[in-house]
């Protein structure tokens, strides 16, 4: 199972526009964690795991805590199933991650198992 976590803001057009596809994502693969972040409804945890998001949508997959990717997509589900595919494999090598990506990771893992 991945946690699978789209990094939003409600003021964002592109990212309003995304969620239906997201919702079609969800629909596809009910075996991952799915989160919608608004990001603007946590500046503390975006603050305290110093990271600053630019370019919507960002997508964070992680598998138990662990960051396996953190970047901006393109807002395309054939995109992201993709990357679903990739990273969904037993076998699959984490991408290089920033260091702000394995904190939220963390931190978001955490709050599942409270």
């Amino acid at each position: 199972m991945l946690d699978v976590v789209c990094l939003c803001a409600e003021w964002c057009s592109a990212c309003r526009a995304w969620r239906p596809d997201w919702d079609v994502v969800i629909a596809r693969h009910p075996e991952h964690r799915w989160q919608w972040l608004d990001i603007e409804d946590e500046p503390d945890l975006m603050d305290e795991v110093g990271l600053d998001i630019e370019t919507f949508p960002t997508v964070l997959i992680a598998r138990g805590g662990q960051a396996l990717f953190l970047s901006a997509i393109p807002p395309q589900p054939a995109f992201l199933d993709h990357l679903l595919a990739h990273l969904g494999a037993k076998d699959a090598a984490p991408q290089s991650v920033a260091p702000e990506a394995v904190a939220l990771a963390q931190r978001l893992a955490a709050r599942h198992r409270a």
